[in-house]
């Protein structure tokens, strides 16, 4: 096998499964953090829950181990950036899919204990409600997180011509209109723009299927490893 080929596979792979698992969480749980009785709705189908935040945390922790595969190749060329990369995609992007995780955890705890006393306690309905909307309130943090790791890692991958830097330029591309996106809906203009998502979204699969079926570019690899000026 060539130097850094399985590296090239298992990175490709994380960005798959990350990507699968967040799709499948949202299948799991989509009818069922809706509606005023979520709580009755999440006391009779915990399981159901459960298994969303394990595709959550799946998703989270795949798309966390992935720069620290990266991290050794990016450090030839820039090790600032490099570790930059990996605190952003790694501890800081991962602990906020823990969040959500903790936070539909004890969702579901919290829904058995309001079936126990009945419905019409308010008090627990009200904790429920912050609860539920976890996700909305970290999900502007976790932009800013993931872009910012997002375009160090297009940035080290356009440096380093690892893949095309057609690639790299497509994920700098999609990583600015995905925060614009996100960053007009935290100033309460939700502009119907979701479809804007898209081209990071797509730009990914494509690159993960690069690195499964194609590797790394071999003459930008030998270079990277014998280069003895990168900094």
């Amino acid at each position: 096998m060539k130097p850094y080929r399985l590296t090239a596979v298992i990175v490709g792979a994380l960005y798959i499964i990350g990507t699968i698992s967040g799709i499948l969480s949202l299948v799991v749980t989509r009818d069922l953090l809706v509606g005023e009785d979520f709580l009755t709705r999440i006391a009779s189908n915990t399981s159901q829950l459960n298994l969303g935040a394990f595709f959550i945390l799946v998703m989270g922790l795949s798309l966390a181990a992935m720069p620290v595969f990266l991290y050794p190749l990016f450090k030839k060329k820039n090790e600032a950036l490099a570790l930059g990369m990996v605190v952003f995609r790694g501890p800081l992007e991962g602990s906020t899919y823990i969040l959500v995780v903790v936070s539909w955890l004890l969702l579901g705890v919290l829904s058995k204990e309001f079936t126990a006393v009945g419905a019409d306690l308010a008090s627990l309905h009200a904790v429920g409600n912050v609860l539920l909307h976890t996700k909305d309130i970290i999900t502007p943090v976790l932009t800013i997180v993931f872009i910012i790791g997002a375009m160090l890692l297009y940035i080290l991958f356009y440096l380093t011509k690892l893949i095309p830097r057609w690639l790299s330029i497509w994920g700098l591309i999609g990583a600015v209109i995905y925060v614009a996106v996100d960053l007009f809906m935290l100033f309460g203009l939700n502009l119907h723009l979701d479809m804007l998502y898209i081209p990071l979204a797509v730009q990914e699969m494509t690159m993960a299927l690069w690195l499964l079926i194609k590797g790394f570019n071999q003459a930008a690899l030998d270079e990277l490893l014998t280069d003895k000026h990168s900094v």
